[in-house]
């Protein structure tokens, strides 16, 4: 399966999370933008949902669109903050959390990037891949 989400990207992500103590403990929560970043993209997401999730190992490509500024050019490589990483395991979340997939461990092929583009949004692409046969190292 592939599709492209039209959508301003959410530039809050996983790392943002909080701490206060209460009694003693440690309490993490989300902050307000935290949870307003996964609504969105939960919301984005909802409407592709497979009717099914997908079993075994998955291979996901993600390709990050984020709308051109001044010095930029559609499809050139963004080099700027949000980190990957930090994209990703918010975006990992919404998908587990809709059923995509078994659970995210199951993603074990994970490609991508980020971009400046005319039009903003998040491809991706999600697809079962077979174990390798014979380890080529």
């Amino acid at each position: 399966m592939h599709f492209f989400m039209p959508m301003k990207i959410p530039t809050t992500t996983h790392q943002q999370k909080q701490v206060r103590v209460v009694k003693g403990k440690p309490i993490f929560y989300e902050p307000a933008d935290l949870q307003q970043a996964r609504a969105d993209l939960t919301d984005h997401l909802a409407q592709f949902k497979p009717q099914e999730p997908l079993h075994g190992d998955i291979q996901l490509v993600v390709k990050w669109c984020f709308p051109l500024i001044e010095g930029s050019q559609d499809g050139e490589f963004k080099h700027t903050k949000p980190d990957l990483d930090n994209l990703m395991k918010l975006l990992q979340d919404c998908m587990n959390s809709l059923d995509f997939f078994d659970d995210d461990r199951y993603i074990v092929s994970l490609v991508t990037e980020k971009f400046w583009a005319k039009i903003p949004g998040i491809y991706i692409e999600l697809q079962k891949i077979e174990p390798i046969e014979e380890w080529p190292l």
